[in-house]
C-alpha cells in the first residue's frame, strides 16, 4: 500500500511552534496519482489559523532579526544537514502527492545546497555610503520587511520552499509559508525538522489550504508586508490587486510560460531532438519552463521530426516508486481533464501525429501536434502536460516573430551552430531565460530566474532571491556645526 511508511503522515498545522489542527476542524485529502488511494487528510487552514499564523511570526520577528548573520545561519545549516538524513522520507512524500517519479528525486539534495549557502550568503546583504553631500555622512542599508507571506506551487514543493524560506530568513524575515494543496506533505515534513533544528517559535508557521479562503487571507492580510509566490499567471495577477489592496506589500512572482525552442537547419539534431524532447517530457510536462513549442526550420523539418519521435516515444508510463519508472501520471483528476480539452481542441485544430491518447488512470501519452495555427488555444496557453506543438519556419526573421508571439517570457531556447545567430537570438527572444544549445530545465546554479511579461516580476536565484526579501532604507548623519543641508 502506498501510503505506508516508517512512521505516520503528520498533517497538521505548524504555527507558533506549535502542531494544532485547523480551527475549522476541516481536513482535504492528498490523492497518489498512481493508485488515487487517499494517502493523508491534511488540516486546512482558515481565516483564523492565517491571522494566529502571522501574529506568531509578527511577535518573533524583533528576536529574529537581531539574532544576526551568524544566528541564523547555525540553525539553517542544521536544516541543510536534516533534508540529507532525510531524503528518503522527503522522497516518498512528495513521490506519493506529486506522482513525479522518484528515480528522479534530487530535491532534497537541491534544497540543502539553498539552506547552507543562504546561511552565509546573508553577508553579501550590503548597503553604501558617501561624504558627497557636504556636512552629511550617508549610507544606506538593507533590512528585513517583517512577516512574509510565502506560498508554493506543486510541481517541486521541496525545492520551492527551501529556494524561498531559507532566502527569507537568511535576511532577517519571519515566514508563513501556504503550500499547495495537491502537495503538501514535504512542506509539513519539512517543518517538522526546521522544528528539530531547534528554530524559535513563531519565526517559521506552515500551513495547508487551498488559494481561498487561505491564499487569499494571507495575500490580503494588513501585517503581511512582503509575498512570494510562484504559479499560474491568473493566480499570479489576483495576488497583485489583493496585495496592491490591502497595504501595499511587495510582491514577487514566477508566473507561468509557454517556452518556444528554434531549431535552425545548421543544427546538431541528435541533440536538439533529445534535449527539446526530455523538455517536455519532465515530470510529465508539468513544468513552467517546458518548451511546448518547437519551431524548426523547414529544410531540416522531415529529418528532425524523425529524430524526435524516435526519442519521444521511448519511455516507460508505471508507478512513480518503481524506480524503473520514467513517466509518472498527471498530478490529478482536474489537471488530467485540462489536458484532455486541449487534446481535443489540438486534434481540431491541426495535425496529431503522436501519442493524443490517455492511459489508465491520469496517464497521458507524450503528444505530438503539427501544423497548428498560431492562434491556436494550443500555441498560446499553457497546458502543463507532455504535449509539444511542433511548426517550421523559412527564415530567422520569422522565427524570433513567432517565438515571441506569446504574452509569456519564461525561457526560450536556440539550438545553431552559428555563434553570430546565437548572440542575435540571445537578445531578440524575449524570455528571463535564453538557452544556446540548451533548453529547460537545464539551468545555472549562480543565474538569476524569472520571467519577461506576464511571466512574473524579479529573479530568484542563490545569487538573486535573498534581494526578494529585504529593503533599502537610507540614514543620513549630519556632523555638528555644518549647514542645514538641504538640496
Amino acid at each position: 500500500m502506498a501510503a505506508k511508511g516508517s512512521e505516520p503522515i503528520e498533517t497538521r498545522l505548524f504555527i507558533n511552534g506549535e502542531w494544532r489542527e485547523s480551527s475549522s476542524k476541516k481536513t482535504f485529502d492528498v490523492v497518489y496519482p498512481y493508485t488515487k488511494e487517499v494517502v493523508a487528510h491534511v488540516h486546512e487552514a482558515d481565516v483564523q489559523d492565517v491571522d494566529d499564523a502571522v501574529a506568531a511570526a509578527h511577535a518573533a520577528f524583533p528576536a529574529w532579526r537581531d539574532l544576526g548573520v551568524d544566528g541564523r545561519g547555525a540553525l539553517l545549516r542544521k536544516v541543510a544537514d536534516l533534508f540529507l538524513e532525510h531524503n528518503d522520507d522527503l522522497a516518498r512524500l512528495e513521490t506519493l502527492c506529486t506522482g513525479r517519479p522518484i528515480s528522479q528525486y534530487i530535491d532534497a539534495k537541491l534544497s540543502a545546497e539553498s539552506w547552507r549557502y543562504f546561511a552565509d550568503g546573508a553577508w553579501a546583504v550590503q548597503g553604501t555610503a558617501s561624504s558627497n553631500t557636504p556636512g552629511i555622512l550617508s549610507m544606506t542599508v538593507k533590512e528585513p520587511y517583517g512577516v512574509a507571506a510565502l506560498i508554493i506551487p506543486w510541481n517541486f514543493p521541496l525545492m520551492m520552499f527551501s529556494m524561498k524560506m531559507a532566502a527569507a530568513l537568511a535576511a532577517g524575515n519571519t515566514v508563513v509559508l501556504k503550500s499547495s494543496e495537491k502537495a503538501p506533505l514535504t512542506s509539513i515534513f519539512a517543518a517538522k525538522l526546521i522544528e528539530k533544528a531547534g528554530f524559535p517559535p513563531g519565526v517559521v508557521n506552515i500551513i495547508a489550504g487551498y488559494g481561498n479562503p487561505t491564499g487569499a487571507a494571507l495575500a490580503s492580510h494588513m501585517t503581511v508586508r512582503c509575498i512570494s509566490f510562484t504559479g499560474s499567471s491568473l493566480t499570479g495577477q489576483k495576488i497583485q490587486a489583493a496585495a496592491a489592496k490591502s497595504n501595499m506589500k511587495h510582491v514577487h512572482m514566477e508566473l507561468g510560460g509557454k517556452s518556444p525552442a528554434v531549431i535552425f537547419e545548421d543544427a546538431d539534431l541528435e541533440a536538439a531532438a533529445a534535449a527539446t524532447q526530455f523538455s517536455i517530457r519532465f515530470n510529465s510536462g508539468q513544468v513552467c519552463i517546458a518548451n511546448s513549442r518547437i519551431y524548426v526550420q523547414e529544410s531540416i523539418a522531415e529529418k528532425f521530426m524523425h529524430v524526435f519521435k524516435a526519442q519521444f516515444s521511448q519511455f516507460q508510463l508505471g508507478d512513480p516508486l518503481d524506480p524503473a519508472t520514467v513517466q509518472g501520471p498527471q498530478i490529478d483528476v482536474l489537471q488530467y481533464k485540462r489536458i484532455q480539452e486541449y487534446l481535443g481542441i489540438g486534434a481540431k485544430d491541426g495535425s496529431l501525429t503522436v501519442g493524443g491518447d490517455a492511459n489508465e488512470g491520469f496517464f497521458i501519452k507524450p503528444t505530438i501536434f503539427e501544423n497548428l495555427p498560431d492562434d491556436s488555444r494550443v500555441m498560446r496557453e499553457e497546458i502543463f502536460g507532455p504535449v509539444v506543438a511542433i511548426n517550421t519556419f523559412k527564415t530567422e526573421e520569422e522565427a524570433i516573430r513567432k517565438a515571441n508571439d506569446t504574452e509569456f517570457g519564461l525561457y526560450a531556447s536556440v539550438f545553431t551552430r552559428d555563434l553570430d545567430r546565437a548572440v542575435r537570438l540571445s537578445r531578440a527572444l524575449e524570455a528571463g531565460t535564453v538557452g544556446v544549445n540548451c533548453t529547460s530545465p537545464t539551468n545555472a546554479k549562480d543565474a538569476a530566474f524569472g520571467g519577461y511579461k506576464m511571466s512574473g516580476t524579479g529573479r530568484e536565484g542563490l545569487l538573486y532571491s535573498i534581494d526578494n526579501f529585504v529593503q533599502t532604507k537610507s540614514i543620513l548623519i549630519k556632523a555638528a556645526g555644518q549647514g542645514l543641508g538641504f538640496f
